[in-house]
């Protein structure tokens, strides 16, 4: 009588190197480590801003009320000054709607315009954000331009078109933020023609921005309009 013969042994699996691991640690670590810096940066600042106003508060319910006596721990302003910053915040958008609100700010831009450094300041600043927040006429608001070469490029954000003197040929002026902070970043005079428009939003080009390029779409335009990359 045949017997079937005895199947093989299945090899072992393969143990993960130390440095195989430690790389997988790495990349699962790193983003909840930059979700924490992020976070904690946003955290810090908001209640750095309300701590002048609210920790003299808190210490004289303190000292008014002994029992309260637990609002002068640290983590309790810093909580207390972040959502004192986050309320004044949400209270300014909901006024910036109303009609009161509304006469208020420009009280405040007539006064901040009889101050000559601050007057640049806030204009300039104000124009800016006006501009990012409405639809271009002609000209795509995303763009890309080449940066530092033809072969590479970087996102930026057209805020007007003008012309060449002498020629009348249309020059765009190109904010291009940094990443991952687009408040800083520099101005670029471009010819209209050597941009390469796209459809994102305001909204999809920071995003792809402040994540350094993870957030993005499958494609993207690289080209300008009738020239074809060899």
């Amino acid at each position: 009588m045949s017997t079937s013969p005895a199947p093989a042994p299945r090899p072992a699996p393969a143990r993960p190197s130390l440095q195989k691991l430690f790389l997988t640690g790495l990349l699962t670590l790193l983003p909840i480590w930059l979700t924490w810096v992020v976070v904690k940066f946003v955290f810090v600042l908001l209640s750095d801003i309300s701590q002048p106003f609210i920790t003299p508060l808190l210490q004289n319910l303190a000292s008014s009320y002994p029992s309260l006596a637990w609002l002068t721990e640290p983590w309790v302003r810093t909580v207390m000054a972040m959502l004192a910053t986050v309320a004044v915040i949400l209270f300014s958008g909901v006024m910036a709607r109303r009609v009161f609100g509304q006469r208020l700010l420009r009280w405040f831009e007539a006064l901040i315009q009889r101050i000559p450094l601050a007057s640049t300041i806030y204009s300039s600043a104000r124009q800016l954000l006006d501009i990012l927040q409405t639809k271009p006429d002609g000209t795509q608001r995303v763009v890309l331009v080449d940066f530092p070469h033809k072969e590479m490029k970087s996102i930026g954000f057209v805020t007007r078109v003008i012309r060449e003197h002498g020629t009348g040929r249309e020059l765009a002026a190109v904010y291009v933020p940094t990443t991952p902070n687009p408040t800083s970043g520099y101005l670029e005079i471009v010819p209209v023609e050597k941009i390469t428009p796209t459809d994102w939003t305001v909204d999809q080009a920071m995003s792809f921005i402040i994540s350094g390029g993870a957030v993005a779409p499958d494609s993207i335009p690289f080209s300008p309009p009738g020239s074809h990359a060899p």
